[in-house]
Formats: C-alpha cells, structure tokens, sequence
C-alpha cells in the first residue's frame, strides 16, 4: 500500500479487503447477493 497519513490508511486498506473477501466467496461458491442469516427486520424487546 502506498505511504499516505495516518487518517487516510483505513480508508485506503477497507477497499481492497473488501474486493478481496468477495473474490473469495465468489470462489468459495457463495451467494454474495444473498446473505444467509440476514434479517429483513429487526425486533427489539
């Protein structure tokens, strides 16, 4: 990864990291569009 400040780094690494947990879900033949375990709503007691 490029030298930049520190407040910039997260930004930078979440978008790489991202692309690559979808190339592997793609190549672990997952959904990635279609989440199991993934609520429509939320209920709070």
């Amino acid at each position: 990864m490029p030298s930049c400040s520190d407040l910039m780094e997260p930004i930078l690494y979440i978008i790489p990291l991202q692309l690559l947990s979808y190339h592997v879900a793609v190549l672990r033949g997952t959904d990635v569009d279609q989440p199991r375990n993934l609520a429509k709503s939320v209920t709070v007691e």
